[in-house]
Formats: C-alpha cells, structure tokens, sequence
C-alpha cells in the first residue's frame, strides 16, 4: 500500500470520528490502568460492568490495595482470569505506593515493570493517557492491519513497527483507537463489514464482501 492511500485512510477515519476514544470507562490514570489490565481476554463490555461496581468502592493504589487479593476478585470473578489479574493488580497498586507516590508512571519501563503490564497494556497507557504516539496491537489491530495491507506483519510487534513507520504523523496518536473500532465494527473477524466500510475502495483485501 502507498503513502498516498494511508492517507485517504486515515483522512476518512478522521472525519467519521474526530475525536476517538477507549471504549473502557475510567476517570484517572489509574483507573484506566486497571482496565486496561483487566480488559486482557475479556471484552471492554465485560470490563466496564466489573469496574462500575468497583471503582465507586475503590479507585486508588491504597484503596484497592487494601481490599486485598481476595476483596478484588469479589468485584471482578465475572472476568476471565479474573484470580491471576487481581494478584498482578494488587502487586501493581503495592508498586505505585512504594515506587511512585500512587501515580501511574509516564515512562514505558515502569509501566512494563508493573505486574501484569505487558507492552500492549503500557502502549494504551502511554497513548490514552499521556497523549503518546502509541500503537497498542490487539487482534483487532493485527487483522485490520493485514487485512487491509495497512502495515502487515506477521508478529503484534512488527504490526506495531510498521504502524509506527507508515502511519502519516499527523494521525499518529488517534490511529490505535480508529483501527480498533473499525476492526471491532466494520472489518469484523468472520465476515467483514465491507459494504457499509468508509475504506473499501482504498483496502486492498483480495476477498472484499462488497454485497454485505
């Protein structure tokens, strides 16, 4: 794919949605880390139905700390895995306190020091919350990429190098959040969306559904 249809790409997803978000609910920083966390093979929905009973209780390092391992898996069993993340949550809020004053770090190495924070988990943080010019790659950002011969790759890490490489700068740090939404309701896994897709003349998938 050339620079020329990048741009038209992203051009498009601008005007469709100027201003994109997370579709995880969050106040703080920290709250967004939580999430974020939680969200690792479990849907946004999922997510933020555990957190709107949680957060109202406890939404700092101290507080969800102090309801201990046992405490926050009662709010979040409804979430897969929901044990082992409320262990690596409750370390992490222990690492806030001691490390950094209960703020969530600015900073890719801390971020990726805390427990259960992955390079995917630090990417949305250092993008959502500090406004960085981060691809965080899920399965809908590896499909949409390849699919659409965007930034292909065989690897989360070399979709997110060629995402970095080939993305226009001007878009940089709103392009993780369009192509997820457009990989959660347009490009879709099974059978893609694309009659009702704002790219379809620019994408340069072979197996296009135009008569969806």
């Amino acid at each position: 794919m050339n620079k020329d249809k990048r741009l038209e790409i992203f051009t498009r997803f601008r005007e469709a949605n100027p201003k994109p978000e997370t579709e995880l609910h969050y106040s703080s920083n920290f709250e967004l880390l939580v999430a974020v966390t939680l969200s690792a093979q479990a849907t946004d929905v999922g997510v933020n139905k555990a957190t709107a009973k949680l957060f109202p209780i406890a939404n700092t390092p101290e507080a969800i700390y102090a309801l201990g391992v046992e405490g926050l898996s009662e709010y979040i069993k409804t979430i897969g895995l929901y044990n082992s993340k409320a262990k690596n949550v409750i370390a992490a809020c222990k690492m806030l306190i001691d490390l950094h004053g209960s703020e969530v770090p600015e900073d890719r190495e801390a971020l990726e020091a805390l427990p259960g924070v992955g390079r995917k988990t630090a990417n949305v943080v250092l993008n959502t919350a500090f406004g960085h010019p981060a691809m965080a790659v899920d399965t809908h950002i590896f499909r949409v990429s390849n699919r659409t011969k965007i930034a292909p790759g065989k690897t989360v890490l070399a979709v997110e190098k060629a995402l970095m490489k080939f993305v226009p700068k001007d878009f940089l740090v709103d392009a993780h959040h369009w192509l997820i939404l457009h990989g959660r309701y347009t490009c879709i896994a099974r059978k893609p969306r694309c009659g009702s897709c704002i790219i379809s003349d620019l994408c340069e998938f072979k197996d296009k559904q135009i008569d969806d």
